[in-house]
Order: structure tokens, then sequence, then C-alpha cells
């Protein structure tokens, strides 16, 4: 099966406008942009046939192919990075049989994440859609619960039927539960990680599909398959004492270079 990874890049974010341009000190004290890392996260993904910038702006697209990256133009109008993969198909040429959406903020994605994701879409023909899911030890539990507490939040939690579907994402915390756990114990509740493998097939079909009221209300993308009966499958992955975060506010720029620091990324 071919794989491609696209990584969907906006430069006109409503909260931090600009961000894929945004320059991360690397161990080496070197700077490279937010794009080009992410760039980089993409390339180190084995088995993997070709790694597309997906934007709308000339200042992404001028920065992406300084550092070597094939780019594609998309619409403006593309409301998320799903809508953004499926606006790119027809630009790739020949289709893949997998698309995989390694979103332009997350340049901390370990590749086994997206290895274990393209092997279970591989292994469940019957799903749309894959998304990683990571299960929390209780500190990671206990500071979404405290996230929660004080108006936050934390990250998304996804909950799944025994054959691994899911069942729903939320940005509130779920399963609820009423134990308590130490930071190193295990937690029935699992944090979802934002990258997604999909078939093209899906891919048009979600784009053909309005926002739906779940969509909107929790602001959650992957929301629409379930909400048009689609199956997504959720791939636990093993975090492997790596860390990793998302790029979504000035504030996160330091968390980041310390991340970089301390795994020694240039």
């Amino acid at each position: 099966m071919s794989v491609t990874i696209v990584i969907p890049a906006r430069y006109a974010s409503t909260r931090y406008p600009g961000k894929p341009l945004v320059a991360l000190r690397g161990a080496t004290g070197k700077a490279k942009s937010l794009i080009e890392r992410s760039w980089n996260a993409a390339k180190s993904v084995t088995g993997v046939d070709r790694v597309v910038v997906a934007t709308d702006d000339d200042r992404i697209k001028a920065a992406s192919e300084a550092f070597g990256a094939e780019v594609v133009m998309t619409s403006s109008d593309c409301f998320n990075g799903t809508e953004r993969c499926a606006d790119a198909l027809p630009a790739l040429g020949e289709e893949p049989e997998i698309v995989v959406n390694l979103q332009g903020d997350a340049p901390l994605t370990p590749a086994w994440f997206v290895e274990d994701l393209i092997a279970g879409l591989r292994n469940a023909p019957d799903a749309a859609c894959a998304t990683p899911v990571l299960r929390c030890d209780g500190r990671a539990l206990n500071g979404f619960l405290e996230d929660r507490k004080n108006g936050r939040v934390g990250g998304t939690t996804a909950v799944f039927a025994q054959d691994m579907s899911a069942l729903y994402f939320s940005k509130e915390v779920i399963p609820f539960t009423s134990n308590t756990y130490s930071n190193n114990a295990e937690t029935p509740v699992f944090h979802h990680v934002g990258v997604y493998a999909y078939r093209p097939d899906a891919l048009r079909a979600y784009a053909s599909w309005p926002v739906g009221p779940l969509e909107k209300l929790e602001g959650l993308e992957q929301l629409r398959f379930l909400e048009n009966s689609r199956k997504v499958l959720c791939v636990e992955v093993e975090a492997r004492g790596r860390q990793f975060w998302e790029l979504n506010n000035p504030e996160d720029v330091p968390r980041l270079e310390a991340m970089l620091l301390e795994m020694g990324h240039p």
C-alpha cells in the first residue's frame, strides 16, 4: 500500500497567526521553523512513499520549498486539517492508498505513533480513519482534571469499544472515574493524539458532509466521521518515555524548545 503524509498548514490561525513559520531552537541552538521541524518528523517515519505540505499561503509555500519540501496549494476555505487533506488529494496525481494527516503544529510526534497508525488502518478494512490513543498515567490524568477544574482544555480524550472503534472524543475528561491515581498508576482514561490516517474515499466523503452539531460543540474534526456513522479506529500507542507537545499558543514555544533540547533534536 502506498502512503502519503500530508502536513496541513495555514497562516491565518485564530489563536496564533503565522504559527507554521515560528522559529524553534533545538539542542544545537539553531532555529528552524515549526513547519520544517514537522517536515523532518514526517520524513523520519518508515514505510512512507511521499511527504507533502498542503497550504493556502504563499509565505508557507516559499519557506517550505526553501528547505526542500514538496508543496501543494489548497483552498483558503478549508475548515480544518482533514478538509485540507481532502482538498490536496487531486493535486497529488497518483492517489495513495493511505493518506496520513500529520498536523503541522506537532513536530515532536514520535515516528512509531505514525507507523503503528498506518499498520492499524491496513489491518482494519472496515475503518474509514484511524487515530492514535495513549493511556494516561496518573500524572497525565490529574493534569487534565486540574486543567478542567480551572477552565482550561488540557487535551482530548477518547472512549472506544472492545474492537477499538471509537465511541466518542471529547475535550472533557472521559470516561468519568471517581478513583484517585498516583502519578505512575495506570488509569482508564486515554489521551487522543491528533494524527490521522485515512482512506481516500473516506476523505472525499468527509469533505462532502456539513459540520455536525457535535463537531461544532467540541471543536473536534474527527467527530464528523462518527456523526456520519463511519468507523474510526483507535490505535493504542506507547510513549516509550518520549515527550511530545503541540504548539497551540505563543507560551508553548519555551516548552517545546526545552523538549527539543532534552531530546537532543538539532
